[in-house]
């Protein structure tokens, strides 16, 4: 490995770039250089002859993964395209759709926000004659929300709301 790829690190920044096999989780304040450690990291591990196609680098914004992608490529090369760096959601929604099939839903499916939710919800009330005045429907995304993570399935939520 160069020696060039440790030069600008602090010692423990060059830690966390050495760390032997197995996952580093980063987590460390506004500009102390998170995505420099990640990138030399990748860069180290490419370099020991670990596929690119075995590296998933995740990040929380579209921004910080398309700067991530661009200072790999500035230190691997061409390479750099084969590796997996995305955001959480772009991950799972990209492994949801390659495992659609199994899920058994269609790998065209859309994802809502939260207006598009409450829309949806709302046509929802209206056809089954319910005023989404006196149920708005922002009470039951809230609702639906809730029973998500609490791991409810459909049946156990539709007794546990008509139960209260």
């Amino acid at each position: 490995m160069s020696e060039d790829l440790l030069a600008n690190l602090n010692p423990v920044q060059r830690e966390a770039v050495l760390h032997g096999a197995g996952p580093v989780l980063v987590v460390a304040g506004a500009g102390s250089g998170k995505t420099r450690v990640l990138t030399h990291r990748i860069a180290y591990l490419l370099g020991s002859g670990v596929s690119p196609y075995a590296v998933l680098a995740i990040t929380f914004t579209n921004k910080a993964a398309g700067e991530m992608k661009r200072r790999v490529a500035e230190l691997v090369g061409p390479v750099a395209h084969s590796m997996w760096v995305s955001t959480f959601h772009s991950a799972c929604v990209r492994i949801l759709r390659r495992e659609a099939p199994r899920l058994g839903i269609r790998s065209s499916f859309s994802i809502y926000d939260k207006s598009d939710s409450e829309r949806m919800i709302k046509l929802c009330l209206k056809e089954l004659n319910i005023d989404p005045k006196k149920v708005p429907p922002r009470s039951v995304a809230h609702s639906i929300s809730d029973a998500k993570n609490k791991l409810m399935d459909a049946s156990l939520f539709a007794n546990f709301s008509s139960n209260p």
